[in-house]
């Protein structure tokens, strides 16, 4: 099979080359603009894995390749004909359920792909900054990737400007099947910046941003939204969005002060308020840490989907029915498994990132995340690995070998198949 690994700026300019220089993480870029754009000086781990050569952006043409959006729009559709265009892209795309959440410098290719693998049915992005991606074709080239196959995909944006956002929307439309709009980022950064979940304070801004794309786009546009502290609030919210053209819905049941995950839980209750009163394909979000989670979060909130964060980068095959000891021991009818742990998901993730070119910090971060209960197992290892101010593959295969040859073994645990919960004389085990 061959790979096409396309980078967003070579839409507009095939010969461009990856600059081996990565631009700063998205936190930093966005709070030092001007001097990481005019290239100040990086440290190792915001250079990407691999050198110049190897990282130029490798462009299969063959033929002009087309918008993915099921016909070009003609003006901004409007009541039944938006409803049932939103839907019939939906179910163009196999209607997926399981699906990576947009982390920023976290869901980068060979992280959706490696998810992708274990069970994930589409993607999010990296939430991308629109006027960055707009200006800068060292950010467009380095932050957002893709292949075929990579997807169903979408490409989500931080904006706060309809023609800014449009600008950076053109450029990804023909790679993606929805540009997405963050409206849901908490942190300090969305504040200063004016732009995720405090636009909830701006609502006329935001249904000019979701009208901008949907009269002017042929990918559908969706949102990423939290909930008010009010749900009927919410369920306004939700209605304005559909309003303004858009084709899918997905709600993060918490709002934005309810930053920890393990401190406050998820309310799947407003989520399937806004299911119920939205005619829009609608994704739920919020505690997914297993496949229990999926169904019963399916099942109470009547979602067409869920998406999952934290907890698939701690376990990418969560989507295929593996779970981490916090979630598989002393739980009924789930045994260790011995067939793939995490330190062999490190593994393959390496192994694509060697073939899709990311920058290290991304790759650093991802280590921690899928041995910390290694490293805590061998504090020592993990001291060699901070140590390391720049990072190679070999290093990353060893510290693999080390820990597994030191008697490391954390097993993921997955559910018995029926079989296996009877005993051979047929009785319950």
């Amino acid at each position: 099979m061959r790979f096409q690994l396309i980078s967003v700026s070579s839409i507009f300019n095939l010969n461009s080359r990856h600059n081996t220089y990565l631009y700063r993480n998205f936190s930093m870029a966005t709070q030092t603009l001007n001097s990481s754009i005019n290239g100040e000086v990086v440290d190792d781990d915001d250079l990407l894995c691999s050198d110049a050569t190897t990282t130029s952006s490798i462009i299969e043409q063959e033929g002009e390749r087309q918008p993915v959006g099921l016909n070009c729009l003609n003006g901004y559709l409007k009541g039944e004909a938006r409803i049932e265009r939103a839907w019939a892209h939906w179910k163009k795309l196999g209607e997926p359920k399981l699906i990576v959440a947009p982390m920023v410098d976290n869901s980068e290719l060979p992280f959706r792909l490696l998810c992708r693998k274990h069970g994930a049915q589409a993607a999010y992005t990296p939430m991308l900054h629109s006027r960055i991606f707009s200006e800068n074709e060292k950010y467009r080239s380095l932050e957002f990737t893709t292949c075929k196959e990579d997807r169903p995909l979408f490409v989500q944006f931080c904006a706060n400007d309809p023609d800014t956002l449009l600008e950076a929307a053109r450029r990804v439309e023909p790679y993606c099947d929805y540009v997405d709009i963050n409206l849901g980022c908490p942190q300090r950064i969305a504040r200063r910046g004016n732009y995720g979940a405090f636009l909830m304070d701006n609502l006329p801004l935001v249904k000019s941003l979701v009208e901008k794309l949907a009269s002017n786009l042929d990918v559908p546009v969706s949102c990423k939204i939290r909930v008010f502290p009010n749900l009927q609030d919410t369920l306004s919210y939700a209605k304005i969005l559909e309003d303004a053209g858009c084709s899918l819905l997905a709600v993060h049941g918490r709002t934005r002060d309810e930053k920890d995950g393990k401190k406050f839980r998820a309310n799947w209750e407003a989520i399937k308020a806004v299911r119920d009163v939205v005619r829009i394909p609608v994704l739920a979000n919020g505690d997914i840490r297993h496949m229990d989670d999926v169904h019963n979060c399916l099942e109470k909130t009547g979602a067409d989907g869920v998406l999952s964060a934290e907890s698939l980068l701690e376990n990418p095959a969560l989507f295929a029915g593996y779970r981490t000891a916090e979630w598989g021991l002393s739980t009924a009818g789930i045994k260790e498994d011995g067939k793939l742990d995490q330190a062999e998901l490190l593994v393959d993730y390496l192994k694509l990132c060697e073939r899709y070119p990311v920058p290290w910090r991304m790759i650093r971060s991802h280590v921690h995340k899928m041995l910390g209960e290694w490293f805590r197992i061998q504090p020592s290892v993990r001291e060699d690995f901070n140590q390391q101010s720049q990072l190679t593959f070999e290093f990353l295969y060893d510290l693999v070998n080390r820990l597994r040859e030191l008697g490391v073994s954390v097993p993921l645990y997955v559910k018995e198949t029926q079989e296996e919960a009877v005993s051979p004389n047929g009785d319950a085990a």
